[in-house]
């Protein structure tokens, strides 16, 4: 399974093409994409919407507890071992998740570099 991150998401529904973007459109209905429920809205309600009827395709999984909570912060001290600070602790969650469940993940978020380098976190390089 490929996670695509919000990073991908927003772009994509923003028609931004990147590399991702464009792996993303080329590859839909080819690999299984899915997303985590740690998921940012859109300013206008009727986007909102728009978007939630698109994200409803792919499969969800929920992320949250105690024990995803615990080895995200491991993996945070593991990366500052390194010499290395994640911005954002949604990126630890996520890369988290994908490392615990085997998926790897589509972004364009460099501190997902970091799981990549220090943890092993597979990325989807279009």
């Amino acid at each position: 399974m490929i996670i695509v991150d919000s990073t991908v998401w927003i772009d994509y529904f923003r028609g931004v093409q990147n590399v991702q973007t464009e792996y993303f459109d080329h590859q839909l209905g080819q690999q299984p994409f899915g997303l985590t429920d740690l998921l940012q809205g859109t300013d206008e309600e009727d986007s909102f919407a728009q978007v939630l009827r698109e994200l409803r395709r792919f499969e969800l999984f929920e992320t949250g507890g105690a024990g995803i909570a615990i080895e995200a912060s491991r993996n945070s001290r593991r990366l500052r071992q390194h010499g290395h600070s994640v911005r954002k602790t949604i990126d630890c969650l996520i890369a988290t998740f994908c490392l615990l469940h085997g998926h790897s993940l589509l972004h364009r978020d460099r501190d997902f570099d970091l799981f990549e380098q220090v943890l092993g976190l597979a990325i989807v390089h279009p």
